[in-house]
């Protein structure tokens, strides 16, 4: 079987990817950007990278694949309409990919990723070797994928546009629901029909609260953890070996990631996640935190507009400062009749700047005023590097 992947350079797409070349498929991908670290890792395990003008479709592929962000136009897309190539959706090719497998489903609006790895994590070092497909990079993993040749399978999956119901999981965990793509309500009717009818252990976040000791910090990875343990044990894991095995765990790739000692960054794009990042770098450095945000869509800023400012000015100190970017463009035909000025003028302690570069400058001239530094932000493959950048600015590199 031959696959082809439209944006297969996305953490999502990519990890797919990896996944089906591991378990024996031919792979082949676009993306409208090449050279970057997913799509050079693809290319070095065998996957074909292809420029996103439809060059890469032809008679010898059997199934392209795509995610909702793939507008009708893409030219891969127009290709293999028409050639006839059946289209699937990423998530019902991961959910066929992972057949013969018990699956646990990892939902819910924020946690998923981090919640995800920390379950492979434990899995593993409790002896199941499962196959784990995550919506980020993990240290040790390859990227987002762990091969592993048990009979468990561990995938994060995807609310934001229901494809979630692709999967007919053994398991499910649910880590929380509240308003992001849609209201909290429909959230969790989501999240309430996936579970009925699951045969295995279920893990509602919702309903089960708790705290688990964990390498990695603040509380709601406290919080995270406890989920991961508790499906853990409803696997059959030990549950001494298991609290020890999140005792090793690595983190996860732009969840409260170091660059620095003082330099952070983090995927935190919802007021939710936003809240968690900002309040646990305040409880570590009090002297000041200076946060460099993009919102990452025209349509996620206007709906959560009044909820991001109020959670801004809520959390943000008298020594804090954010550093707004302008929102993230990935083209096509985005309504962008809002911008990050508007939320600016609603935020009390933050400045806009216009870029990375003008983002620097700020802080070359201002970083005495701060004890720690942090980028975030979801889609923009950018903020690692300017965290990075930040992190030999502030001259304490070296974590």
């Amino acid at each position: 079987m031959k696959y082809h992947l439209i944006g297969v350079g996305g953490v999502g797409m990519s990890a797919l990817a990896t996944a089906l070349v591991r378990l024996g498929a031919e792979v082949t991908g676009a993306d409208r950007t090449l050279g970057t670290r997913n799509t050079d890792f693809l290319e070095s395990i065998g996957v074909r990278c292809f420029p996103d003008d439809g060059s890469g479709v032809d008679g010898t592929v059997d199934e392209v694949v795509v995610s909702t962000a793939i507008e009708d136009g893409n030219p891969g897309l127009v290709r293999a309409k028409e050639l006839g190539i059946p289209v699937v959706h990423r998530a019902r090719a991961l959910s066929k990919a992972l057949e013969g497998r018990r699956l646990v489903a990892v939902a819910g609006t924020c946690g998923k990723s981090t919640v995800t790895a920390m379950l492979g994590h434990v899995l593993a070092e409790c002896g199941l070797d499962p196959l784990c497909v995550n919506g980020a990079n993990v240290p040790g993993w390859e990227g987002a994928v762990r091969f592993g040749r048990g009979d468990l399978a561990v995938a994060e999956v995807d609310e934001s546009d229901k494809s979630l119901v692709a999967f007919s999981p053994y398991a499910v965990i649910v880590t929380n629901a509240s308003a992001d793509h849609y209201s909290k309500d429909e959230m969790d009717e989501v999240f309430d029909a996936f579970i009925r009818g699951v045969a295995g252990p279920v893990i509602d976040g919702r309903a089960i609260r708790g705290e688990a000791d964990v390498s990695v910090p603040g509380r709601h990875n406290r919080v995270n953890a406890f989920l991961a343990l508790k499906m853990a044990e409803a696997l059959g894991c030990d549950a001494d070996r298991a609290r020890a095995a999140l005792l090793s765990f690595r983190g996860v790739e732009r969840r409260l990631q170091r660059h620095a000692p003082n330099v952070y960054d983090d995927y935190a794009h919802n007021p939710d996640k936003l809240r968690a990042m900002w309040t646990t770098l305040a409880e570590a450095h009090p002297g000041g935190l200076c946060v460099v945000w993009r919102p990452h869509g025209y349509a996620p800023l206007r709906k959560m507009m009044q909820s991001l400012a109020d959670m801004f000015n809520e959390v943000a100190r008298p020594q804090d400062m954010l550093l707004l970017l302008p929102v993230y463009d990935a083209g096509g035909t985005a309504d962008r009749s809002v911008s990050s000025g508007e939320l600016a003028a609603k935020v009390k302690r933050c400045a806009l700047v216009d870029g990375f570069d003008a983002a620097c400058d700020w802080i070359a001239r201002n970083a005495g005023s701060f004890e720690a530094f942090a980028t975030c932000g979801a889609r923009d493959p950018g903020l690692p590097g300017l965290a990075q950048r930040i992190a030999a600015l502030v001259g304490r590199a070296g974590a």
